[in-house]
């Protein structure tokens, strides 16, 4: 039989075809595996939406490992209060204000007690001469004005009417003068503080992040204004806290019910956590699945800290292995101790 020989267009269009089919063969082969890889790719996008939407998930097991305690959030009515901005005076300047106030005072009692003597032993053999009087009832007049004087420039460094004021038998300017009281000037920021004088102001740290570093100023009066501030500035004892001279501090009025209040619960300061220069708590909003929730200490009540719309009340607040529960969250590979 005669040997057939093909022309090589067409030798070239089989050998196509037969290529074209081991490529489909091939891909066939090779879909089993990446539809095995899908539930991992599924994986990973489910574990990044629980990065941004701040929650966690652990099993019981892992709760127990990080000793992990909830308390059902408290529901509380919030009224706003007034912020400002103060700081503790060196007692070195009330000191000299104080001191020349009582020297002054000695002087004058003194001149008076002269000019009486002058007086009583007037017309009796031991009066004194007319010089004498002139002079002592000069002398009494300087000593007054130098009274008025020195409490003018107290007023200007303690205020106009200091709680003490009237009572000669107040311990408060000495206790101010000796750093045992120490003096707070506070500026409200213009158009902030309005009517009467608050009767007492909380104050914390610029960095406080605890409700056990505040502390409350009684016995505000009204203040000289600050040139460096445009407002309101008010004077406040403060007792019984280690606020340095010249430290600066976070002051809130009391705000005024009438005002109106706001609803929201109250976060105690044990569940706060610090990242990203922020503050937060943990939520838990199912059995096992924990929200972070970013927190504003910008409004501190007695006990704690003032949140509204993100927790409702009776929410499980972690309150014991929040920073424990942070660690893990912003490093799932780590494991509990």
């Amino acid at each position: 039989m005669p040997k057939q020989s093909f022309p090589p267009r067409q030798l070239c269009i089989s050998f196509m075809l037969s290529l074209t089919l081991l490529c489909a063969c091939g891909k066939q082969a090779s879909a089993p595996p990446a539809a095995a890889a899908a539930p991992e790719a599924g994986g990973a996008a489910e574990e990044k939406d629980d990065a941004i939407t701040g929650t966690i998930k652990l099993t019981p097991d892992q709760v127990a490992k990080l000793g992990l305690t909830t308390t059902a959030a408290a529901a509380v009515q919030f009224v706003p209060a007034k912020q400002g901005y103060g700081v503790v005076l060196s007692h070195d300047s009330i000191a000299q204000a104080v001191a020349d106030v009582a020297t002054a005072q000695a002087t004058v009692r003194q001149s008076q007690a002269v000019l009486a003597r002058i007086a009583r032993l007037a017309g009796t053999a031991g009066a004194e001469s007319a010089e004498a009087r002139e002079s002592a009832v000069r002398q009494a007049a300087v000593d007054a004005a130098a009274l008025r004087l020195a409490e003018a420039k107290a007023s200007a460094t303690l205020g106009q009417h200091p709680p003490w004021s009237g009572h000669d038998d107040s311990q408060l300017p000495t206790e101010l003068a000796q750093g045992r009281s120490k003096l707070l000037r506070v500026t409200f920021p213009l158009g902030t503080l309005r009517g009467p004088v608050p009767s007492s102001l909380r104050v914390s740290r610029l960095d406080s992040r605890l409700a056990g570093e505040r502390w409350t100023a009684r016995a505000v009066w009204d203040a000289p204004a600050d040139s460096g501030l445009p407002g309101r500035s008010v004077f406040a004892i403060l007792q019984h806290s280690d606020a340095a001279e010249g430290e600066r501090l976070l002051v809130w009025s009391m705000g005024d019910a009438a005002a109106g209040t706001e609803a929201g619960v109250l976060v105690p300061p044990p569940a706060l956590v610090m990242s990203d220069g922020q503050y937060w708590c943990y939520v838990e909003r199912q059995p096992g699945v924990f929200a972070r929730v970013l927190l504003d200490i910008g409004r501190p009540m007695a006990d704690g800290y003032f949140l509204a719309g993100s927790i409702k009340p009776g929410d499980a607040i972690v309150t014991s292995g929040a920073g424990l529960l942070l660690a893990r969250q912003t490093n799932p590979s780590a494991e509990a101790d």
